[in-house]
């Protein structure tokens, strides 16, 4: 079920010291890729919906997002810095095949010379080509795009709505050859169901042309350690105490360590082990680590309606 619904303010910020951007879009509420992992789940709580199955089917989405944007660029107050989208739920799940409300705000990007930041787990990111190739000739844009595991059979039960590695990888290069800024994020590590992958994944995106690789230690705040357990009973049973036990010694002994600097990697015997094994696979295949945000042009930005003579659109 689709809803539309009106955004008040577009633009959230967060001062968080481990996540690489002060500001975000969100372009829709709820995800159909039901990913079982996904951390935003339980904001569906908020809208006294359920995390599982309503955060996959209740769909809300933004029609008057590009419109706000302009409103929050509009103010003299406002203090150009690059935007994510896609930090909580998907900006090209299949609702944005429909209502292409990504893609009005990307318009807006361009038209108003704004760095922006993507981040996605769909192919569907090809579409828009023509505007990021544009925004990255100005350096004003990077994408980053998750991929958790290579095997079919894993992501059909973990990610089950959302297009193959394959085509994600195909994805990846199509972007780096069109001169756009790529990282891959292996997104999350769940301990002992796609751990040994990590190898394998650095291997395929760098063969793919992407330079920077980062990844995420699986989190499970508030309702998902629930719901990624009972998933864990039912494609994994025989798992399920080894992969809860090694999220809570990363986790400080909690299912979920909240702590920045914690929160995104883990901490402990475990987590060091992974942190290792990713950073010399990394070195070996050229990968960087820095952000996934990457450095971006905010000297370009004008407010709507500024006058745009001479400007070479």
């Amino acid at each position: 079920v689709l809803r539309a619904t009106t955004a008040g303010r577009i633009i959230s910020t967060n001062n968080s010291p481990d996540v690489p951007f002060d500001q975000s879009i969100n372009p829709y509420q709820g995800c159909e890729h039901g990913c079982v992992y996904c951390y935003a789940r339980p904001t569906h709580s908020y809208l006294d919906l359920s995390p599982g199955l309503d955060f996959e089917t209740q769909i809300f989405y933004k029609p008057n997002a590009a419109t706000q944007l302009l409103a929050a660029w509009e103010k003299k107050s406002y203090e150009c810095k690059p935007i994510t989208i896609g930090a909580n739920t998907d900006p090209y799940q299949p609702a944005e095949r429909i209502h292409t409300i990504t893609r009005q705000l990307l318009e807006q990007f361009l038209e108003c010379r704004h760095p922006v930041t993507l981040i996605t787990k769909s192919s569907l990111v090809v579409r828009d080509l023509d505007l990021l190739a544009e925004l990255a000739r100005h350096n004003l844009c990077s994408v980053a795009i998750s991929i958790p595991t290579l095997d079919d059979g894993l992501k059909r039960v973990m990610e089950p709505r959302i297009p193959s590695a394959a085509s994600r990888l195909k994805a990846l290069q199509q972007l780096a050859e069109n001169g756009i800024p790529t990282s891959a994020l292996v997104a999350p590590i769940i301990p002992a169901i796609n751990d040994n992958e990590i190898e394998a994944i650095l291997e395929a995106v760098a063969a793919a042309g992407v330079r920077q690789a980062h990844y995420i230690f699986l989190r499970l705040p508030h309702e998902l350690v629930d719901i990624v357990s009972s998933w864990l009973e039912q494609h994994f049973p025989d798992r399920r105490e080894r992969v809860l036990s090694l999220v809570r010694q990363a986790s400080g002994g909690r299912n979920y360590n909240s702590r920045f600097g914690a929160r995104q990697t883990g901490r402990g015997a475990y987590a060091d082990m992974i942190a290792t094994r990713f950073r010399t696979a990394s070195r070996k295949l050229g990968l960087t680590s820095g952000s996934y945000a990457q450095p971006l042009d905010c000297s370009q930005f004008r407010r709507p309606g500024q006058q745009q003579l001479g400007l070479d659109l």
